[in-house]
């Protein structure tokens, strides 16, 4: 099948060698340590009695036999369960699933650790928000913890959410020399349909429905276990990891507490012991995921009109794997990549009709098909992508995989490659005199994409809705809410502003967003240039803007001005706002090192910095000093 498979399309080639290039120095020396790792000894051979007597003392006899045993696999098992939020609450049940299912197969898994998880939907809009975007790199550090005690020979990843699965992400790569396998746990089944939910936010906005109304409306939208059903960084999330091969096929949207969900934990856990070296199939992380599964990746997000989100994480992401990512990939790939999924925000379906509709086996086939992703990946799976066409069934209650449909059950969710939605990703990157951002524009109808208005300056988003209650937005405007980028307070998401934002659109008024923080996965009909890149805290353009500049967005040009005179505008002075309320309470105090250190937007705004390309960088600075 592998060699009936389209040449690739000449910009995805294109984009894939020159990440290549770029980071090959720093790639190599990736893969040196991680074979490092390996000849040291991906498990517990390693630990004297006494460290493994202590490894394994809190378990029942027959894996303590196991675990004697050098031949037998140990996994361990790293979760972010929690019974507060939906979509890791199913998670409670999942360990036990994985130990009965190792131990079936003479070998022994191990709860490592728990990592924790936040949920961006219930800290929307208020304080804790600012600990989210800093929490992706908790968890990777967290997962490094769990871990560090070297017992395993493969790890299992348990999560679901915007910060969590790209944490455990840049922790599996730093643990590259152990095999890797993401278990999801699914979508909630569907609730009140989308359209309606979105018409209540706006009507509360507007002062036209209850407070009641509004909580009625939402728990109806969110109202059982598993993950939310619109397409925000959450279910890009497991799209991408699909993409990569580091899930099972067809296992990224199987609801949580059925007999399929089920099934593919127990296999899940067999696959993952099948790829440990005692297991007979050693495949760790490092050698399956390379520049060609993050191209895959970012093809997948373009083409499924996924989170904006990523265009952070997956430059930290790729980082963790020795690969430098840039913005310019994301737009070059965008260009060709056509846009094949309306899900909410981009249309009205949810995620489970997007997996009624043909799901990932078709989304696959479409895009193997245009010779738009590399087919030749190894996944935790097989040996290629191209098995990934198929999706999973339960025959008697034995797990088997059958070839997906080759057509769209529904083509307002899911349409071929031949007749898309529209015939780009709908993602670009914006460049001007304000520096450097990202928009998303699957969701915004071409005749809102430009916008030229006189700007609203806000250092807090509290003020921007209370100058909306008080009527001093309804105009054409352009609101700049600054401060608000990774060093400044931890780059929230502004999500809280766009039934605003949209209100003032809907009254026919020409509406932007312009900001240096972030939007929610479920960016919307409002064209928002956000991430700005230097952030306005850290010597961005943003922070010299006053009230009344008129600022130009195009998003079809991808530019992004100021129309202020070049030598003004040269001379004009940077104003720094008052962080100070930004950084104390709720715990935001203990995070002002994680401000410190953080990367610019366009650099994944983590925390800790280059990996590789720093070594690189400190050893290239070392050669100079001994020349001179």
């Amino acid at each position: 099948m592998a060699s009936t498979t389209p040449a690739l399309n000449d910009t995805v080639a294109d984009v894939t060698r020159r990440i290549r290039e770029r980071s090959a120095e720093r790639r190599a020396l990736y893969e040196r340590r991680m074979a490092d790792q390996h000849r040291r000894g991906v498990h517990r051979g390693e630990l004297s009695c006494g460290n493994l007597a202590h490894g394994f003392a809190a378990c029942g006899a027959a894996d303590k036999d196991a675990l004697k045993l050098m031949n037998s696999a140990n996994l361990g098992i790293i979760s972010a369960y929690n019974d507060m939020l939906s979509a890791h609450q199913p998670l409670e049940t999942f360990p036990e699933t994985i130990k009965a299912a190792a131990r079936a197969m003479g070998s022994t898994a191990q709860f490592a650790g728990g990592v924790p998880a936040m949920c961006d939907g219930v800290t929307q809009g208020q304080p804790g928000m600012e600990l989210s975007l800093f929490s992706r790199d908790v968890i990777a550090m967290a997962t490094a913890v769990g871990l560090s005690h070297n017992m395993f020979d493969g790890a299992l990843y348990l999560g679901v959410c915007d910060k969590i699965v790209p944490g455990l992400f840049i922790a599996a790569a730093r643990f590259g020399h152990l095999p890797a396998m993401f278990v999801p746990a699914g979508p909630m089944p569907s609730g009140l349909p989308n359209k309606e939910k979105a018409r209540i936010r706006q009507l509360f906005a507007e002062g036209k429905a209850s407070r009641e109304d509004l909580l009625e409306a939402e728990s109806a939208s969110y109202h059982s276990p598993g993950t939310c059903t619109f397409y925000g960084t959450a279910n890009s999330n497991q799209l991408m990891m699909e993409m990569m091969g580091l899930h099972l096929p067809g296992t990224s949207f199987v609801n949580p507490g059925t007999e399929m969900r089920e099934a593919l934990t127990r296999y899940a856990t067999e696959q993952a012991v099948r790829n440990t070296e005692p297991g007979g199939e050693y495949r760790p992380f490092y050698k399956q995921i390379d520049e060609r599964a993050i191209v895959n990746a970012i093809v997948g997000l373009l083409a499924s009109g996924g989170s904006t989100n990523h265009t952070l994480h997956l430059v930290a992401m790729a980082a963790a794997a020795g690969l430098t990512l840039t913005w310019d990939d994301f737009t070059d790939l965008s260009a060709v990549t056509p846009s094949l999924m309306q899900v909410y925000p981009n249309g009205q379906a949810d995620i489970n009709h997007f997996q009624a509709a043909g799901g990932m086996s078709l989304l696959f086939r479409e895009l193997l098909g245009a010779g738009l992703i590399h087919g030749d990946i190894p996944t935790v799976f097989g040996t290629d992508l191209t098995e990934y066409t198929r999706e999973p069934f339960l025959e008697d209650g034995t797990l088997v995989w059958r070839e997906g449909p080759e057509k769209s059950l529904d083509d307002d969710v899911l349409r071929p490659v031949a007749t898309p939605f529209a015939p780009t990703g709908g993602l670009t990157v914006l460049d001007g005199n304000l520096g450097r951002g990202v928009i998303k524009v699957s969701a915004v109808r071409s005749e809102h994409r430009v916008v030229e208005a006189p700007v609203q300056i806000f250092e807090d988003q509290n003020d921007l809705k209370a100058a909306f209650e008080a009527g001093d937005l309804d105009r054409d405007v352009i609101a700049v809410v600054r401060f608000q980028g990774p060093k400044a307070n931890g780059m929230p998401e502004l999500h809280k502003l766009t039934p605003y934002l949209g209100v003032l659109q809907d009254r026919g008024y020409k509406v932007a967003l312009v900001t240096d923080g972030r939007m929610s996965g479920a960016s919307g009909k409002v064209p928002a240039a956000i991430h700005m890149s230097p952030e306005a805290l850290d010597g961005g353009p943003l922070a010299k803007l006053h009230d009344g500049d008129i600022v130009r967005l195009d998003a079809d040009t991808g530019s992004l001005e100021v129309k202020v005179d070049a030598h003004e505008w040269a001379e004009r002075a940077m104003r720094v706002g008052d962080l100070d309320h930004y950084h104390v309470g709720l715990g935001r105090e203990l995070f002002g090192g994680f401000r410190h250190l953080a990367m610019r937007g366009e650099e994944g705004a983590g925390v800790f910095g280059g990996f590789e390309a720093d070594d690189l960088a400190r050893q290239e600075g070392q050669i100079h000093d001994e020349d001179a």
